[in-house]
């Protein structure tokens, strides 16, 4: 008797070469120094970091995070955790102010990593990074793994506030030449934009929040602008970090006004209006 039983096979995947990447790095926390600051707009200052704890440091996904650990303001104690197998463990009453960032720059020949802080709540991240200078410490943790995203689509939609600018510069710096991108950055008025070099074709809306239009608005000024921006055609990646209900905002408006892949999209709220310290992953 002939055996005619087919074994079933995996539906092919359609654009394999779009798949995203997953990396992870193994947990290290370092004890980093000031290099040097600069002020690269009314509301943003840029941190270079250095030190022997650098090596070994990696940050392949251009929205990495690491976590920022900044010292006791009244006694300038700055405490680490050690890496534990469930994540950090901290010494007991030793668990400081943290705040996720993303590196600006990473540069693994000279030792260094750049930070940029959006200078705008009165917070312990803003105090300190306003007040930093050559030879402060501050502690890094991760980042704990990446994100890869690949290049290959028709186009690339970057939407975000000045806490995204990191991972909008660094992603328009990793497209190549032929690629298109549109992005749209919402930040206080003119006065904060800044350059965004690229290989790629790249269209930038800012999105001025200090304007009377957008104070406004009944809607978040980056969905506004979404809403008034004409698209390219094609399959487009997009990638949203911004306000926790802004970014849910702007996804829900792909999708459903839009009809973007979900899959196609990663969105984030890098801070959430009435609360500190948080990162909300809104994709799904």
């Amino acid at each position: 008797m002939t055996d005619t039983t087919t074994l079933s096979r995996p539906a092919p995947v359609p654009h394999p070469e779009r798949l995203p990447q997953r990396v992870r790095h193994t947990l290290r926390f370092r004890r980093l120094s000031v290099l040097r600051t600069e002020r690269v707009t009314p509301h943003l200052v840029r941190i270079t970091f250095g030190g022997a704890d650098m090596t070994g440091f990696t940050s392949p996904g251009f929205d990495d995070h690491v976590k920022l650990f900044f010292p006791d303001p009244a006694t300038g104690r700055l405490a680490l955790p050690t890496a534990g197998p469930d994540g950090p463990v901290w010494p007991e009453g030793a668990k400081p102010v943290m705040r996720d960032y993303t590196p600006h720059h990473h540069d693994a020949d000279a030792g260094t990593v750049q930070i940029d802080f959006a200078l705008h709540e009165a917070g312990p991240a803003t105090a300190w990074a306003e007040h930093a200078e050559p030879g402060d410490l501050l502690g890094v943790g991760g980042p704990r793994g990446s994100f890869i995203v690949p290049t290959a689509f028709d186009w690339h939609l970057l939407a975000g506030d000045d806490t995204a600018l990191p991972a909008i510069a660094r992603r328009l710096a990793e497209l190549p030449a032929g690629a298109r991108a549109l992005v749209l950055a919402e930040v206080d008025g003119p006065a904060d934009e800044l350059p965004l070099p690229s290989a790629a074709d790249v269209q930038v809306v800012w999105v001025h929040r200090g304007s009377r239009a957008a104070a406004d608005a009944a809607e978040p000024p980056l969905l506004a602008a979404l809403r008034r921006t004409p698209l390219p055609s094609g399959d487009f990646h997009a990638w949203i970090g911004c306000e926790s209900a802004a970014a849910k905002a702007l996804r829900a408006h792909l999708v459903d006004e839009c009809r973007a892949n979900p899959k196609w999209i990663r969105a984030s709220g890098y801070w959430r209006r009435g609360a500190a310290g948080t990162h909300d992953s809104l994709d799904g």
